[in-house]
């Protein structure tokens, strides 16, 4: 019992932490707004004091047959109030409402921007559905907590104390009723809320898997149907329907709970107020008026508006507990792969060297790549080959530091790519392979990227020299045609060669082809030999494939199985010993070999 007393108190306290750190990091800095959220709250909170001063003015006025005039008055003042009080509430719900989308898209930004600086390893783990629904599903459901939630807790707790205050000018025996009411309320909806926040934990959890799997079988829609699996995906789609659906009925259960149960505290309040009324007027006591009772109601009615909206706030927290975690999470999530201190890389082509290269994508697994040793020179091709599983595209990934390797380095133009920044590394090695990303965007903004520093002419440069000049002439606003998102409009070969452009745009000094050219057709693929070879010229080159045509252009030769090297040299040289696995390959085919 003890320990589960030291868990509440510890989550409560982590809790408030987490609040506190996403209250002075997101809504703290806009003071300004703040600043006139809390005039117009508190003008509101007036407004609402007042006007049933005027009411129990008008009624006991007209009782006692007063003037006219000063009905008139009574009225018009009730009236200008009342729209000046409309006026506020609109003004406020305006700037509420502004606050939470401007902190809210804060927030989503950098989740977002922190999901592309974790590492693959992380991203293996993760659905593309699962990930949005953080960045989105869960920022969604902090929108009411970033929209002023302390201010409107304050503003509400302060029309309560007012009302209160107010009461005990009428009649000790009044406030003191109500403020018991007030604080029984409150203490009872807190009680039933915590039953609730592991519920709506679980229930964003569910939404996180069920949306993950919606968003990663819709985007492969034509594989399923094409191998008859969409039974599959439905029985699948129904056992995760299944697992939410107790779920939903517990979290609104709780809804209920809370809603039904401020329902019968309101009910008990108007009882409580009518009781303390009708024996203080039965006694004479207190010098009611017919007015004041009025007023008595008046404001036992407006105390249900406050804790109402308590409640609602504490239901949205409630909410915000399980989403506020799970961001959190998400962004306490540290990358495996480190930004390194800066070591600039030259410019022109990289050499390239491995040292004791090992790697494996699981702590205990066996190694992919065991004991790797090779050198290339600035300005070299190597050819890697290997049967699938091999370890060829591993060292792709491993160039371009997707991950690090456990043991041995690897060295560009003599520096550890550990010691340079990722953007940087990133920016001088570039890599093309078989999957082409089409983005939703013009074509310029799918060949730089985005990146306005890149002039048109050298975009058209580029293209011309990979025969893409007719195509691009051909297309109705040229540069500024906009290409759908996967390039429905492009033909697969149209795609590769505009990836091959995007590479050759940023200039790098090494280029990994990653059976870049397995898509193309044999016509185009002999087209862009001439414009690849020219492209290449001045730059190191590592061209993984499976066909030898593919690398015929490569200086050096390096062939893997189960992740060590058997067979490295110069391509000439290799081709010229028959006693070679490559030259094996030349006589008899890389499908039969290397398959």
């Amino acid at each position: 019992m003890q320990t589960d007393r030291l868990y509440r108190t510890k989550r409560r306290t982590t809790s408030l932490g987490m609040y506190k750190d996403m209250l002075v990091r997101y809504v703290l800095p806009h003071k300004k707004m703040l600043a006139r959220l809390a005039v117009l709250l508190l003008l509101s909170i007036g407004l609402q004091l007042i006007n049933p001063q005027i009411i129990r003015y008008f009624i006991d006025t007209a009782q006692g047959e007063g003037s006219l005039t000063a009905l008139y008055y009574a009225a018009g003042f009730f009236i200008g109030f009342s729209l000046l009080q409309q006026g506020v509430s609109v003004a406020a719900a305006y700037f509420s409402e502004n606050l939470g989308w401007t902190t809210t898209n804060k927030l989503r930004a950098e989740l977002a921007e922190h999901c592309l600086s974790l590492d693959m390893s992380f991203h293996k783990t993760q659905t593309s559905g699962s990930l949005i629904e953080r960045v989105d599903g869960d920022v969604n459901a902090l929108a009411n907590f970033f929209s002023s939630f302390i201010i409107h807790l304050f503003g509400n707790l302060l029309l309560m104390i007012g009302i209160l205050v107010l009461l005990f000018r009428e009649s000790f025996w009044i406030g003191l009723v109500m403020t018991a009411f007030v604080i029984g309320s409150i203490y009872v909806i807190q009680y039933i809320r915590r039953f609730a926040i592991p519920v709506w934990k679980r229930w964003r959890e569910l939404n996180a898997e069920f949306y993950g799997f919606i968003g990663e079988h819709l985007e492969g829609t034509e594989d399923t149907r094409a191998n008859g699996a969409a039974g599959y995906v439905m029985n699948r789609f129904f056992e995760l329907a299944r697992r939410m659906l107790p779920v939903r009925v517990r979290a609104f259960i709780g809804f209920f709970l809370m809603w039904s149960t401020t329902i019968l505290v309101f009910a008990l309040g108007n009882a409580a107020a009518f009781v303390v009324c009708a024996l203080l007027w039965k006694n004479g006591q207190g010098g009611l008026t017919i007015g004041s009772i009025y007023l008595v109601f008046y404001y036992t009615e407006l105390l249900a508006k406050p804790i109402e909206k308590i409640r609602t706030q504490l239901e949205d927290l409630q909410k915000a507990d399980a989403s506020l975690m799970r961001v959190r999470e998400l962004l306490a999530t540290e990358p495996l792969i480190k930004d390194g201190p800066g070591a600039p890389l030259p410019a022109g082509p990289l050499s390239v060297e491995f040292r004791d290269l090992t790697f494996s994508y699981e702590a205990d697994g066996p190694p992919t790549l065991d004991k790797l040793n090779l050198r290339l020179e600035p300005g070299q091709t190597l050819g890697l080959l290997g049967r699938t599983g091999s370890g060829k595209t591993t060292i792709a990934r491993l160039l371009l530091r997707f991950y690090d390797p456990q043991q041995g380095s690897i060295e560009l133009a003599g520096t550890d790519i550990r010691a340079c920044k990722l953007q940087e590394l990133r920016r001088k090695v570039a890599m093309v392979t078989q999957n082409i990303e089409i983005l939703e965007g013009t074509v310029r903004d799918n060949l730089t990227l985005f990146d306005e520093r890149i002039p048109d002419p050298r975009i058209h440069s580029v293209l011309e020299e990979l025969g893409l000049g007719a195509w691009l002439a051909s297309l109705p606003e040229g540069l500024n045609t906009s290409l759908a998102s996967g390039g429905g409009s492009l033909s697969a070969g149209e795609a590769q060669l505009l990836a091959f452009a995007r590479v050759f745009l940023t200039d790098p000094g090494l280029v990994i082809l990653d059976e870049a050219s397995s898509r193309l057709d044999p016509l185009t693929e002999h087209r862009i030999e001439a414009a690849i070879t020219k492209l290449l010229r001045e730059k190191t080159c590592i061209i993984i494939a499976h066909r030898l045509a593919t690398v015929q252009r490569a200086d050096r030769i390096l062939i893997l199985e189960n992740g060590r090297t058997i067979e490295c040299g110069a391509r000439e040289e290799l081709a010229a010993n028959p006693a070679s696995r490559f030259s094996r390959m030349l006589a008899v085919g890389a499908e039969e070999v290397l398959v």
